[in-house]
C-alpha cells in the first residue's frame, strides 16, 4: 500500500513538474516555487471542501483507505459502512474526496522535495556562492510539510478533534505563507521610498491578526458553529447573546463534547461564532488601513489595490454566508479569500522589508 501511495504522490506531482519543465521561463526554479505555491492554495481550498462536505473521515484510517491505496480497492468496506449508516461519515463519494485531498497533499510534498534537492545540488555545485539556491529555506519547507502530514494523520486518527483540525489548518496556511515569502525572494522588486518603513510594524501586525482570525475561523468550522448566529449584524437578535466562552474555547476535548464529556451546549457554539465575527471587524479595519497607506506608495500600489479588493470581498462573502445559510460554494470561497489575503499581506510585507536593505 505504501508503495502505491508513493506512486500516487509522484503522479500528482508529475503534471506540475512537466508544466515547469516545458515552460518558456528561463528561471525554472522560480517557476517551480510559484507552481508549488499555487497548488498549496488549491490544497487549502480542497481541504475546506473536504471539511465542509463532512468528508474528513471518509476513509477512517491513515494513510490509506481501509488499508488500501485507493477507494476502488476498498470498495467493499466503504459500501458496507455506507449501508450500515447511509448518512454517516463514510460513503463512496466522501472516501474519494478524502483520498484526493491526500493525493494532492502528497504531490505537494514531492514538489517541495524537488525544490530541496535542486537547491542543495545547485548550492554545492556553485561552491556555496549562489545564495538564491541556499538550501536552508527549502529544507525548512520540507520539515514543515512533514509536520503538516503528521497533523493530517492525527486529524483522522483522533476523529476530527477540533484543536487538531484547527492546528492542521494553521499549519497549512503557514506553509502557504512560507512559500509566498520564498517565491517573493526569487523575484526582483522595484525600489520603494523610505516612507514605506513606517508600514513595517503595522503590516506585520496585520499578518498576525489575520492568522488569529483564520484560527478563529478554523475553530468555528471544526466545531460546526457557522450557523450559531443566523442573523447579521446582531446575533440571535441581540448584540450580546447568551454565550458560554469556557466550554466554547476549551481546547482539548472531543468533537461536540465539553472537556468533561458532556454534550457541548449551544451557547458555547454562539460564543465561538460571535468571537470570530467580532474579531473580523478588527482585522478588516487594520488591513484596510494598511492597504490605504500602502496605496500612496508607487511600488506598493498594485499589491495594496488587490488587498483592498480582497478585504471588501471577503467581508461580503462572510455576511452572505450568514444570510444564505452557508452554501457550500460560498463557504469554500470564504476559506480561499482568507488564504488570498494572507498571500497578499506576505507579499506586501516582503516588499516593505525589501526596501530596508
Amino acid at each position: 500500500m505504501l508503495i502505491q501511495l508513493a506512486v500516487m504522490g509522484m503522479l500528482a506531482a508529475l503534471l506540475p513538474l512537466v508544466i515547469v519543465w516545458v515552460s518558456n521561463d528561463t528561471d525554472k526554479y522560480r517557476k517551480l516555487v510559484w507552481v508549488t505555491l499555487f497548488l498549496t492554495f488549491d490544497l487549502i481550498m480542497f481541504g475546506a471542501f473536504t471539511r465542509l462536505t463532512d468528508s474528513g473521515l471518509g476513509c477512517p484510517d491513515w494513510p490509506g483507505c481501509y488499508g488500501q491505496a485507493n477507494p476502488l480497492q476498498a470498495h467493499a468496506n466503504i459500501s458496507a459502512a455506507e449501508t450500515a449508516m447511509p448518512t454517516g461519515p463514510v460513503t463512496v463519494m466522501k472516501a474519494w474526496i478524502e483520498m484526493i485531498h491526500r493525493y494532492l497533499a502528497m504531490g505537494i510534498g514531492v514538489l517541495i522535495i524537488a525544490l530541496m534537492v535542486i537547491s542543495w545540488r545547485r548550492w554545492l555545485q556553485s561552491g556555496r556562492k549562489e545564495m538564491k539556491f541556499s538550501p536552508l529555506f527549502p529544507t525548512l519547507l520540507f520539515a514543515f510539510v512533514c509536520l503538516q502530514g503528521a497533523f493530517g494523520a492525527w486529524t483522522v486518527t483522533m476523529k476530527l478533534q477540533p484543536v487538531i483540525v484547527t492546528i492542521h489548518l494553521l499549519l497549512g496556511v503557514t506553509l502557504l505563507a512560507l512559500l509566498t515569502w520564498f517565491g517573493a525572494r526569487q523575484s526582483d522588486h522595484p525600489s520603494v521610498s523610505q516612507s514605506a518603513a513606517a508600514l513595517r510594524i503595522p503590516a506585520a501586525l496585520a499578518i498576525v491578526l489575520l492568522v488569529i482570525q483564520i484560527a478563529l475561523g478554523g475553530w468555528v468550522s471544526s466545531n460546526y458553529a457557522a450557523l450559531a448566529c443566523p442573523d447579521f449584524p446582531l446575533c440571535q437578535g441581540a448584540l450580546l447573546p447568551q454565550m458560554d466562552f469556557v466550554n466554547g474555547f476549551s481546547l482539548w476535548r472531543d468533537l461536540g463534547k465539553t472537556a468533561h464529556g458532556d454534550y457541548l451546549p449551544f451557547p458555547a457554539l454562539t460564543a465561538i461564532h460571535w468571537t470570530h465575527r467580532a474579531f473580523a471587524l478588527v482585522v478588516v479595519i487594520l488591513v484596510a488601513w494598511v492597504a490605504l497607506r500602502a496605496f500612496k506608495i508607487d511600488a506598493l500600489r498594485k499589491t495594496a489595490r488587490w488587498l483592498l479588493i480582497m478585504i471588501v470581498l471577503q467581508f461580503a462573502i462572510g455576511i452572505s454566508n450568514v444570510f444564505l445559510k452557508l452554501p457550500l460554494a460560498l463557504a469554500v470561497a470564504h476559506n480561499g479569500g482568507a488564504a488570498l489575503l494572507l498571500i497578499l499581506l506576505v507579499m506586501l510585507n516582503h516588499k516593505i522589508r525589501f526596501t530596508q536593505h
